[in-house]
């Protein structure tokens, strides 16, 4: 009976281990993935500001063309 109930002594804590190791990772894949959305979204705040006077132009140009305002 000593056997057994220290192999499963044994496997509760290893479960404890994995579930407390999870959590752990969770919190830091969270922090990655706000990482990540914060450099998409100056990678797209950079792009519109530097094509902006582009674009702007090209659509003045576009509706001259068409005999708008």
């Amino acid at each position: 009976m000593n056997a057994a109930t220290a192999y499963v002594y044994t496997m509760l804590h290893t479960l404890q281990d994995r579930i407390e190791a999870q959590g752990k990772d969770r919190g830091a894949t969270a922090v990655e993935y706000g990482l990540l959305v914060g450099l998409i979204a100056v990678v797209i705040i950079v792009a519109v500001t530097a094509l902006g006077g582009q674009l702007n132009t090209l659509f003045t140009n576009i509706t001259s063309s068409l005999g708008g305002g």
